[in-house]
């Protein structure tokens, strides 16, 4: 069972580092931090960002990736089909976002 969680927690973390390829690739900086925050995108001083809570396990950072790539030209670039897959399920799981920017405090 451990061996189980253990993989597919492994598998996470392999598609939560594409998307933050992805988010890269489409002008989105992303910053791993630690501290009392949820995380997700922001917009700081003009630079559009998605902060990740290191605390959090993959699980969150591709659902806040997910959410922060929602509405971005993502047919412009080749994503692998595991990749489109956990996108569309992490869309299907939330509500549909209306651009909402996150007040995150990074120094």
């Amino acid at each position: 069972m451990a061996r189980s969680r253990d993989s597919r927690h492994a598998a996470t973390r392999r598609l939560v580092d594409e998307l933050i390829a992805v988010a890269r690739q489409l002008g989105l900086e992303v910053r791993v931090e630690s501290g009392p925050f949820r995380g997700g995108y922001c917009v700081k001083q003009g630079d559009e960002l998605v902060v990740l809570n290191q605390q959090h396990p993959p699980e969150v950072h591709l659902a806040l990736l997910a959410e922060a790539l929602r509405t971005r030209p993502l047919d412009t670039l080749y994503l692998k089909p595991a990749v489109r897959r956990a996108l569309e399920e992490a869309w299907d799981r939330s509500s549909p976002s209306t651009d909402a920017v996150l007040d995150v405090a990074l120094d």
